[in-house]
């Protein structure tokens, strides 16, 4: 048999390949020798002309040279297996020259994803480098592409364990050589091909690694729709497959750029954005709505992943699906550190576990012991992270997508809440053991660990289904949904429709998953790198339009004490986090009196208070949304008659604070001048946003002239008269490109603000007003000299 492929994962053969090549094989990526025959064949491989491939010599002149220069007898079998694989061929010697070639490169492989990459060959030319150098790649792609041809009306065949050992040396030349994985994508006709050889589970993982490794490096997304019977493909994997195969649909169903979104100016979004309406929906949508369309996908995706890991595959299966494990880990060291798990749980347990090398089998000689078959805890755990990594990946993104709609029914009729639910304790939130899995040279906090990825994932996809949607309220039990009615009932006021219309498809058990979310947020460390993912997964619960029975629940179970502490008292000082919970404290405070009362029981010295103004202060970025929600927040109390909002009002230190012209100025001016038109993104465009709620607020109450007055003032303090306004001026007429444009989605400013979009719109139009008589009109307080309002919105 065939040594089988080494598998690097998702590391080994991309981005370091280059440097890390050369480093091993001594530099032969240089000057290559003996004489220029090789130099010769690079050359050919580079431009299509003259040597290219071993048949253009006699064997007898490789032999001789291989002599001289130890290349293993590579170019001679290539010789043999070009000769052997014409369409005629019955291919058995075909497979015999590729069995004797495999090992040949897949120890070279092994070496380099171990990292050893000590050379035991007197040669300095690598075996990879020299199979693709005469030709071996494109001759292997010639022969597994065979089944494509017809003759008299019939189309050839090979049978699968020549495919698999094709493929094998295919990856195998991927990972230690530079350059193959990118001709190869280069291929678009056989990167469609390979999706073919899925249907066959002998070479279905063997296929699966070789496509995500190239489509890792492809430099156009493939299109699913183009991929032969691709509904009854997918339809007719297995669960194990179906949970392999969502590590190809990673990258086909993202869209390029995704990775730094918040990064990215809006002045690049936007012609981005342009550019692709007149180009019709890109490659990722298209993959999207392919995989939609085939029954039962989204509902096996559930199934995978809320599968207990009692139910997954039944140990005895272990020796076949153990390779597998070798497209799932990102070095091989893992898979030492994962084997020394096993085998200590074995050794404890009184039982011996053999783990067969790679390419081991039966006829091997691995000796048939029933103890073998014991597949240890930690294994099937592990397996099932693996698992569930990519599959919450691939739902996040689908809950992300053109037809959100239509994925959240889904995920909610296939009741994947309930499911995630049942998990929370065992599996995702699950506490390590002495001996968790950690990737080499990392510990059990690094976020590269599965552990750490998966809690990460989960996050991710809890703040995607609950942002601006009513099924959020599927993260409650039944317990938890009458308590909301009982905080609606108590302060007359109504109940949300949605906690109505639940059905039986929330969550069982004795807490919801929002409740168990919160319990661990409360008793994270302090350095955690979770706090952000799960203050971001709380604040999309609150998101949309403002309940006061959803802020009253969360209240209730000390979320906003918890919130300060972490800002006031353990004084955080990474941004995203203090930026989540400044955004997860203004939403569960925005116009409800009885938070502002707890706000101040909680900072109830000048000590305290000065320290939280201080982390304010430290970077509007962060806190402007926080700013923005109190702001709006005194503007409603300001026109209430109640006695419980007299007396918040009278004693809150932080509504208090917010009341004084100077600070609002003081906030309106610095929001302004952090941001320019070029270098607004969708992390800060809130500052600009922000600034806007306090003038529509001066507004309302005939103080906007006063406002613009006072920044006209402040900007001459500052000895640069017109800079802010100019700045102002040319901010708010992107402002009206951005958000009148008719795909922009304007009821989030509406929600977030309860101020109608048309207001919003209004007085942009009256600062932008031309006439220099207008008291409202930005221009009436730019001196001619100073003025600068004309200016392109062009990247700098």
């Amino acid at each position: 048999m065939a040594a089988a492929p080494v598998a690097a994962g998702s590391g080994a053969g991309r981005g370091r390949r280059s440097a890390a090549t050369v480093a091993a094989w001594g530099g032969w990526g240089g000057r290559p020798r003996p004489g220029n025959i090789l130099l010769q064949l690079r050359q050919g491989q580079l431009t299509g002309r003259g040597l290219v491939r071993a048949v253009q010599f006699t064997e007898t002149f490789l032999t001789e040279r291989d002599k001289q220069s130890k290349w293993s007898g590579i170019p001679q079998l290539l010789l043999k297996l070009h000769t052997t694989s014409h369409l005629h061929s019955d291919f058995v010697e075909c497979q015999n020259i590729l069995k004797e070639i495999s090992p040949l490169l897949s120890m070279e492989a092994m070496a380099f994803v171990t990292e050893e990459r000590k050379l035991t060959q007197e040669t300095t030319y690598p075996n990879t480098y020299i199979f693709d150098l005469f030709g071996g790649v494109d001759l292997l792609v010639e022969i597994l592409m065979r089944p494509t041809i017809s003759i008299r009306g019939q189309k050839l065949k090979i049978s699968d364990e020549m495919s698999k050992d094709c493929l094998s040396i295919l990856y195998n030349t991927c990972v230690c050589t530079e350059g193959v994985t990118k001709r190869l994508a280069e291929k678009n006709d056989f990167v469609i091909f390979l999706f073919t050889l899925m249907t066959s589970k002998k070479t279905f993982l063997q296929t699966a690694t070789l496509i995500e490794d190239i489509l890792g490096v492809k430099k156009e997304m493939i299109r699913l729709d183009e991929v032969p019977n691709l509904s009854s493909l997918v339809s007719n994997f297995d669960q194990q497959q179906l949970a392999n195969f969502c590590r190809i649909l990673a990258v086909t169903i993202s869209e390029m750029d995704t990775g730094n979104d918040d990064k990215h100016t809006l002045l690049a979004k936007n012609a981005q954005q342009k550019k692709s309406l007149s180009l019709g929906p890109s490659a990722a949508e298209i993959n999207q709505a392919a995989l939609l369309s085939i029954p039962g996908f989204v509902e096996r995706l559930c199934k995978l992943a809320t599968r207990k890991v009692s139910e997954s595959t039944g140990t005895a299966s272990f020796l076949q699906e153990l390779e597998e494990w070798y497209t799932w880990l990102d070095n091989a060291l893992v898979l030492d550190a994962l084997m020394r798990v096993a085998n200590e749980e074995s050794e404890h347990n009184q039982a011996s576990i053999v783990f067969p090398p790679p390419g081991a089998s039966e006829e091997n000689g691995l000796p048939h012991t029933s103890a073998r078959t014991q597949l240890p805890q930690s294994m099937k755990i592990m397996h099932e992270i693996m698992y569930k990594l990519e599959v919450l990946y691939v739902l996040c993104v689908l809950l992300m997508g053109r037809q959100r709609n239509q994925v959240h029914r889904m995920i909610a009729e296939f009741k994947l809440i309930p499911g995630l639910n049942n998990l929370f304790d065992k599996l995702i939130w699950r506490k390590h053991s002495a001996s968790a899995l950690v990737l080499h040279g990392h510990n059990q906090n690094c976020d590269c660990s599965p552990d750490i990825t998966l809690k990460i994932q989960f996050l991710r996809l809890l703040q995607s289904f609950s942002d601006h949607h009513e099924n959020k309220y599927l993260l409650l039990n039944n317990q938890e949904l009458n308590e909301l009615s009982a905080i609606s009932l108590k302060a007359n006021i109504p109940e949300v429709e949605a906690v109505l219309n639940t059905d039986s498809l929330v969550c069982d058990g004795k807490r919801g998953l929002l409740t168990r979310l919160l319990q661990v947020m409360k008793k994270e460390p302090a350095e955690s790198s979770f706090r952000f993912w799960q203050a971001r997964a709380v604040e999309s619960f609150l998101r949309g339009t403002t309940s006061y029975a959803d802020q009253m629940f969360l209240l209730k179970r000390g979320l906003l004490e918890h919130i300060l502490y972490c800002i006031v008292d353990s004084e955080c000082k990474s941004r995203d986090v203090l930026q989540s919970y400044f955004d997860l404290l203004g939403e569960l405070m925005k116009f409800n009196v009885d938070a502002f009362k707890r706000f101040n029981k909680y900072i109830n010295t000048d000590a305290k208070f000065q320290v939280f103004l201080k982390q304010i202060n430290s970077s509007l970025v962060d806190s402007n949304m926080l700013v923005r929600c109190v702001t709006l927040s005194l503007d409603r109390f300001e026109n209430q008659v109640d006695m419980k909002v007299a007396e918040v009002l009278s004693e809150c230190r932080l509504l208090a604070y917010i009341s004084q012209v100077p600070t609002q100025m003081s906030f309106l001016f610095r929001l302004i001048n952090i941001i320019h038109v070029q270098t607004l993104t969708q992390e800060n465009v809130s500052c600009l946003n922000t600034s806007l709620v306090i003038l529509m607020l001066a507004r309302r109450k005939e103080r906007l002239p006063l406002y613009l007055r006072l920044l006209q003032r402040m900007e001459h303090s500052k000895k640069y008269p017109g800079f802010l306004l100019n700045n102002f001026h040319n901010l708010l007429r992107f402002w009206q490109q951005h958000y009148l444009h008719k795909d922009k989605d304007s009821t989030c400013l509406e929600n977030s603000s309860c101020i109608s979009f048309s207001y919003w719109k209004e007085t942009v139009s009256i600062l932008l007003n031309p006439d220099r008589q207008s008291p409202s009109a930005l221009v009436s307080y730019i001196e001619e000299p100073y003025m600068d309002i004309d200016r392109d919105f062009t990247e700098e």
